[in-house]
């Protein structure tokens, strides 16, 4: 996963998610913050290829983790801000994002617990299928990716300055 392919020049990617990428719903991730350094389009966009291309090479339903991959962080609220009664924001936006996905497009049964359990680790719920856990998996791996490396780029500038000022 460390080379990042185009997904826009992948047309078979593209078939399965076309008609959400379409959707300003789905459009509206984009005015969202994620990790700091990416926002949630941007981030489910990672997820979501990322997923698909992993389901190839283990012949998964890569339908399924295309378009539930796009959709597994489908909600609009700050999580840093925002505060739930019934459960943490790891808990409850699995949730939140299912409902909302529901509204857009029909959804199979993998395609629902690829959403929901992508969490899996910071939630107790497991994944019934091969494919969910793929998601969950990428999301933690991109998560930290989109927070990590370019914090780590941060902290390196300074000590390079620093270093070359010593030279």
């Amino acid at each position: 996963m460390s080379k990042k392919r185009d997904w826009q020049s992948d047309a078979e990617y593209v078939g399965y998610v076309a008609d959400l990428l379409a959707k300003p719903e789905v459009q509206r991730l984009a005015e969202h913050a994620q990790h700091h350094y990416s926002n949630r389009l941007e981030h489910s966009i990672s997820v979501s290829y990322q997923s698909y291309l992993i389901g190839k090479r283990l012949h998964l339903n890569v339908r399924a983790i295309a378009r539930a991959g796009l959709l597994h962080d489908l909600f609009y609220y700050d999580w840093r801000k925002t505060k739930f009664d019934l459960g943490t924001h790891a808990f409850i936006h699995p949730r939140i994002a299912l409902r909302n996905a529901e509204k857009l497009t029909e959804l199979s049964p993998m395609e629902k617990d690829i959403i929901v359990k992508h969490m899996w680790g910071a939630t107790v719920g497991l994944p019934k299928y091969k494919e969910s856990f793929v998601v969950s998996l990428v999301d933690d791996y991109a998560a930290m990716d989109e927070v990590v490396v370019p914090w780590m780029h941060k902290l390196r500038h300074p000590i390079h300055t620093h270093l070359k000022a010593l030279n």
